[in-house]
């Protein structure tokens, strides 16, 4: 099936721009209910994939052995600002670790906080591994491999069993055979997967009710839930939709953004997962249409929805910041017992 158009770039009253893509919303059984565009579109899930990739920190036990509260594990789910409050806890886990910043294999770009950009320029301070925006997901790997005694300086490889971990993981929750999971290499060095929209729909719907899970598991996805949940100012930051999103839904709901135009949201009241990726990969799309999801399936209050109006319908903004356009979600989600009878 194509993409579907899904938010509308006005300005000055006229459609500017469009964007496409496509949307799933399963529930806790794999059973598709609503969608647009291709809900089976092969989608790498980028960065939405890091509360799965948590998973194994807290099953070997890695995340108690060197006490990861709450903002830590969180962390390690982050796409974060690199912001003081990032930096500083990656290094104290580090540090736990007896492990140095040479130790993350993440690479290294410069924060995607703008003050905390200019901060670094202002005090000459050198961009290290630190503020590279995945640098929580990598302490938690090397946190693991730590923990397992296993080799620090190739987590980071497809092969390594930090990675291999990670991969059955996947696998159970999105219920993606593990030989028809697709590898590619994320922007952070990591093996990136790729699955169906829908399994990776199905993922999140696992997460928000894992009921049927072995103990274990059920616990340690809980316990990735409830982190990101409590903390979520670590999982994005300042202005970020991640953390104001979770700081609006206030424990209910938890949402990861990937890169390519990609968002996730799982709900723990009514068991649902939502996966959308925008087609051309552009971002700023992408929490417009996560939104206009969530109020169609009205899971939103009116007080909510107000709340996330900026990132509803953002408004377009030109260099002397008088107002000249917005973005519109467009489309209507079909339900899914019509597209398959």
């Amino acid at each position: 099936m194509p993409a579907e158009r899904l938010v509308d770039v006005v300005r000055g009253g006229y459609v500017e721009s469009g964007h496409t893509g496509h949307i799933a919303v399963v529930d806790s059984n794999g059973k598709l209910l609503f969608s647009c565009g291709d809900p089976k579109r092969h989608t790498f899930a980028r960065s939405s994939m890091k509360p799965l990739q948590a998973i194994p920190l807290i099953e070997t036990g890695a995340a108690d052995h060197y006490n990861m509260q709450a903002a830590d594990i969180s962390l390690a789910c982050a796409s974060h600002n690199g912001e003081d409050q990032h930096t500083i806890r990656v290094q104290d886990i580090l540090h736990r670790l007896e492990l140095e910043v040479d130790d993350l294999k993440c690479g290294t770009h410069p924060p995607r906080w703008a003050p905390a950009y200019e901060n670094v320029i202002k005090t000459n301070t050198p961009i290290t591994p630190v503020y590279n925006n995945c640098s929580g997901k990598h302490s938690g790997m090397l946190t693991t491999a730590k923990h397992m005694n296993e080799s620090t300086d190739d987590y980071y490889r497809i092969e390594h069993p930090v990675q291999q971990r990670i991969l059955e993981v996947i696998s159970d929750l999105s219920e993606v055979p593990i030989d028809e999971i697709e590898i590619g290499i994320d922007g952070c060095g990591v093996p990136v997967h790729g699955i169906p929209l829908d399994r990776l729909a199905l993922s999140f719907a696992k997460m928000a009710s894992p009921e049927n899970f072995p103990e274990k598991r059920k616990q340690a996805i809980e316990t990735v839930t409830s982190s990101m949940m409590a903390a979520p100012e670590m999982v994005g930051g300042t202005q970020r939709f991640c953390t104001d999103f979770m700081n609006v839904m206030d424990g209910r709901m938890f949402g990861k953004a990937g890169a390519e135009g990609v968002y996730c949201i799982g709900d723990l009241e009514t068991g649902l997962g939502i996966a959308v990726k925008i087609e051309d990969g552009n971002g700023r799309a992408v929490y417009p249409a996560a939104v206009e999801v969530l109020k169609q399936l009205e899971l939103l209050t009116d007080a909510q929805l107000e709340q996330l109006s900026s990132y509803h319908e953002p408004a377009l903004k030109n260099a002397r910041d008088e107002l000249i356009g917005h973005l519109k979600p467009v489309f209507s989600m079909k339900n899914a017992s019509c597209i398959l009878s």
